[in-house]
């Protein structure tokens, strides 16, 4: 199995994919490890801030230390520099809120998993004509549950994570996976605004227990 599959299978498997940004490295290193602490494996830091390089660089020296299962995505990737830049960094995966033809050859030279973010079924299809498994549906809460039901007998062989407006709620969770998603990205609604002020990462790894626990449970109840 290739490293595009093997990365895939570690998403899909983990069903849970958090994404951040901060400025200051100790809380970036602080909050990737306790998401992996409470179990996370595969993680999206995004390209949102003038230190997203720099402090990614750092993380993945950090994760070679003392992470060493973790997979280290780059998230908010819009054009090939920014993906070559970022696969040179030590990038595991990339994402983007876009499909961009730049990033998608980028990623083919390199052998390395591209999540392109798709809105339409137009946008899906040639996000599926250009190769890729696995489609970021974005934004989650203009979207909506119904409209991945909908997509999906059309997509055969397609995975869909869905971004954007994902709860923490059981409720939420289900209503996604349901709808047949393969996984949830979270942000904010799980990595807050408060946590990151006040620096309260125990709060983060019982929060994000609680995530994984339901999206198991959601799981079973299928």
């Amino acid at each position: 199995m290739n490293k595009e599959s093997l990365t895939i299978q570690k998403i899909k498997k983990q069903q849970l994919l958090p994404l951040f940004y901060h400025d200051d490295i100790t809380v970036c290193i602080a909050v990737t490890k306790t998401l992996y602490e409470a179990g996370v494996r595969c993680v999206e830091f995004t390209n949102r801030g003038s230190k997203a390089l720099e402090n990614f660089q750092d993380l993945v020296k950090e994760r070679n230390n003392s992470m060493p299962e973790m997979l280290l995505g780059i998230g908010t990737i819009k054009n090939g520099d920014e993906a070559t830049i970022f696969i040179n960094a030590g990038a595991d995966f990339l994402v983007s809120p876009v499909f961009d033809s730049s990033v998608c050859d980028v990623a083919n030279l390199n052998k390395i998993l591209w999540i392109p973010g798709c809105m339409t079924v137009t946008e899906i299809h040639t996000a599926q004509k250009a190769g890729c498994n696995l489609i970021k549906l974005f934004p989650g809460n203009i979207l909506g549950p119904g409209f991945v039901e909908a997509i999906m007998p059309l997509f055969n062989g397609l995975d869909f994570i869905v971004t954007g407006g994902v709860d923490t709620t059981e409720e939420n969770l289900n209503a996604w996976f349901k709808a047949g998603v393969a996984g949830v990205g979270m942000g904010s609604k799980l990595i807050t605004k408060d946590i990151l002020q006040n620096k309260n990462y125990e709060e983060l790894k019982v929060k994000t227990k609680k995530v994984i626990a339901a999206i198991n449970n959601v799981i079973k109840a299928k």
